[in-house]
């Protein structure tokens, strides 16, 4: 059965009050809803989205023939859908693009209604705690008091556990997948670096890159290629890419097809530091161009922000039993043991604080080959876990 996404948008009036003392006074959200909405709502699931996603979460978009347009599905429709371990024939399903992001919701790229300029660098600062806080206006809006449950992957993992501690009462069941309850020195670096990358582009202009008419693309393409190392495993790469060469150095320097050999005479091909001569080098490169042609510099600097900044121990002495004692869902927690940017030991961490809490707790650790980005993959273990999950614990 094919799942029809339809973009949606509201328009909220009232003012948002920032955790950084800020305000927005006026903003938008897109979001869309998969599924029906029950007679007592009480079937409603909020899918919480990483860094580079957005609202459309499953479906496919349509022409006007109703035919599916190509590669219009959404980031986890694998996941959900009608069948799928997320039923959308059972729950009433909704994707909200966070503030600050760049795929409909305000943000950096959107005009600032107090000065009638893109908003650029003076977008401001945004946590996991306004995008929650966001989101329950919106859930407000639409008549839905109580989540059956909420889930997300990564970041989205990350809200999901601040809703569970921002609304305790509003959510029954919470679903946290490759997460970690903050980023390790390591992580905070490695999105440092990235900012880097971006600021020093020369089109940056601090921010402000539309006022010049330019995008500071060669920054945001090697913060993804940063990114995207992080997101896979060594093994994976190795499998996909090893060492191989491109064909057109294979052809040039007269090697055979799949070949990994240097060739030892003089002028077989050259070295140089500008060609993309390995295979994983091309696919890097790949991912930078594709993400720097619909990514926003600006929200990839707040979005990372927002990440480094998540720490609910941080009010608790560093104590994450402290920090979760608020909690009163029930929780799905899924890691993967080849992700080293969210390690299974960072999910056990919330396991552990959530049981010395005395919470219901299940915990699902996967070994799944593909790295961090395994939580977007169709693995029928974790698919058989999480539908196993949503079937004898979250349907209403």
């Amino acid at each position: 059965m094919l799942l029809v996404a339809t973009p949606q948008s509201m328009h909220f009036a009232d003012v948002l009050q920032l955790q950084s003392g800020a305000s927005l006074r006026a903003y938008d959200l897109a979001y869309e809803t998969y599924g029906t909405l029950n007679g007592d709502k009480s079937n409603a699931v909020l899918i919480c989205h990483a860094l580079n996603a957005s609202h459309h979460v499953a479906g496919v978009y349509v022409d006007e023939r109703g035919v599916a347009l190509p590669k219009s599905e959404g980031w986890w429709d694998t996941m959900i859908g009608p069948g799928k371990p997320v039923d959308t024939d059972v729950f009433f399903v909704i994707g909200v693009n966070n503030l600050g992001s760049c795929f409909g919701s305000t943000g950096p790229m959107q005009v600032n209604p107090d000065s009638g300029e893109i908003y650029g660098a003076d977008f401001p600062v945004v946590t996991v705690q306004d995008w929650v806080h966001a989101q329950a206006r919106l859930l407000d809006a639409l008549g839905i008091q109580t989540l059956a449950a909420v889930m997300g992957g990564s970041l989205g993992g990350m809200q999901a556990l601040s809703w569970t501690l921002q609304y305790p009462d509003r959510v029954r069941h919470a679903v946290v997948v490759a997460s970690a309850p903050n980023l390790t020195a390591e992580n905070i670096a490695f999105n440092e670096v990235a900012r880097r990358a971006i600021v020093t582009d020369p089109d940056f202009h601090g921010g402000h890159f539309y006022r010049h008419g330019v995008l500071p693309k060669r920054g945001l393409r090697i913060a993804r290629m940063i990114g995207h190392i992080t997101y896979l495993s060594d093994d994976v790469m190795n499998e996909k890419f090893g060492r191989q060469l491109r064909q057109a150095v294979v052809e040039t320097a007269g090697l055979e097809t799949g070949s990994a050999e240097v060739p030892a005479r003089a002028g077989s091909y050259r070295y140089s530091t500008q060609d993309v001569e390995f295979q994983i080098e091309s696919y890097l490169r790949y991912q930078g161009d594709k993400f720097s042609e619909y990514f926003d510099a600006n929200t990839y600097l707040l979005i990372t922000r927002a990440l480094d900044y998540f720490d609910p121990a941080s009010e608790h002495g560093g104590q994450l039993t402290k920090a979760l004692a608020t909690a009163k869902a029930r929780f799905l927690l899924a890691s993967f043991k080849t992700d080293w940017r969210f390690s299974p030991a960072r999910s056990r961490e919330i396991v552990k604080a959530l049981l010395d809490n005395q919470r219901d707790v299940s915990y699902a650790e996967i070994d799944a080959p593909h790295g961090h980005d395994a939580f977007l993959l169709d693995d029928p273990r974790y698919m058989g876990v999480v539908r196993s999950y949503f079937e004898s614990k979250v349907a209403p």
